[in-house]
């Protein structure tokens, strides 16, 4: 469908739809550069607040995928008339808080009547032109980090079949909720070659959005990942979501298997909800960057997931082992 849209061209436009980038960046002067992205979705917890944490979360990722910091926000709301007006005011709460947490401002946003409730932030932000963090660029003998754990999906299909541990469902709303803010900060310093966040694709998915651009092939060591609790269990059952299959669909081109077992594929496939940055970065890096992850103190599970190799040449961009 984008493909039928007009191609905008300015010489200030730094990142546009052509790359599949997590979001805009238009150059405002040369030290200073606007991100927009924007982002909703319907609830995929039954907390009100806890659904507009993560959904803020989710926004404001984007930014920080991009190397930028989150400035201004607008609410995106859409909500049934015959729901308790108090729900709506709890998820706004957690969005707000949210963005309070990110160090920017919510001015206000739009409101429309709809069959069920959706929520999500447009988000402005700011990064420097020379500092953009972008999808592709990927470099052989990069080192591939990942900075939160995969598997909300399969999770939180176990949740709706009420087979989930207690466990299992605080991690995945503590993760999700969790901004991308820290873990930009901790690679601040560092060289990042790409970067991206982990999102509806899927990890494989949102790999082959920076392997195929860059050129090279990306090692996923498949037992190096870091899970959810519970999730490779829940993947074993088959309580694997529907668009797990839609993203194998869409990424399979891209993938060599190998013999790695059929429930890590799904969880390489599931679809995640405010999942973590995916960065490539030197080898030599790697050490220091984890490190620094340490003593930050994450509430999340940061993981070297794979390293990046030539471009096989008639082989695949991903090769699972």
């Amino acid at each position: 469908m984008l493909g039928r849209l007009p191609k905008f061209e300015d010489e200030n436009l730094l990142v546009g739809i052509e790359t599949s980038d997590d979001a805009a960046i238009y150059r405002i002067t040369d030290e200073i550069a606007m991100i927009q992205t924007v982002d909703f979705f319907t609830p995929i917890v039954d907390d009100p607040y806890m659904f507009g944490q993560i959904a803020a979360a989710n926004s404001l990722s984007d930014v920080y995928a991009m190397g930028g910091v989150p400035k201004v926000a607008l609410n995106i709301v859409g909500f049934p008339n015959c729901l308790d007006p108090s729900i709506l005011g709890d998820i706004l709460a957690g969005g707000a808080d949210k963005v309070k947490e990110a160090g920017a401002v919510l001015v206000g946003g739009h409101t429309i009547q709809d069959d069920e409730p959706k929520y999500g932030l447009c988000v402005s932000g700011f990064v420097h032109p020379k500092k953009i963090f972008k999808n592709y660029g990927c470099k052989p003998g990069d080192v591939l980090i990942l900075t939160k754990q995969i598997g909300n999906g399969v999770v939180n299909t176990a949740i709706k079949a009420e087979m989930a541990s207690p466990g299992a469902i605080r991690e995945a709303e503590i993760v999700m909720a969790s901004l991308n803010k820290k873990a930009k900060e901790v690679v601040d310093k560092y060289e990042v070659h790409a970067c991206t966040d982990i999102t509806g694709f899927g990890l494989i998915g949102h790999c082959a959005e920076m392997a195929v651009p860059s050129k090279v092939t990306f090692e996923l060591h498949t037992q190096g990942i870091a899970y959810f609790e519970d999730a490779i269990s829940y993947a074993k059952m088959g309580l694997v979501p529907a668009g797990a299959y839609k993203n194998r669909q869409h990424a399979g081109k891209h993938v060599d298997v190998g013999n790695v077992a059929e429930h890590y594929i799904d969880l390489l496939y599931d679809p995640q909800t405010s999942g973590g940055l995916l960065l490539s970065v030197p080898e030599w890096e790697v050490d220091a960057v984890m490190d620094d992850f340490i003593k930050k103190n994450m509430d999340t599970k940061v993981s070297v997931i794979g390293k990046v190799l030539e471009e096989e040449p008639g082989g695949k961009a991903i090769r699972l082992v």
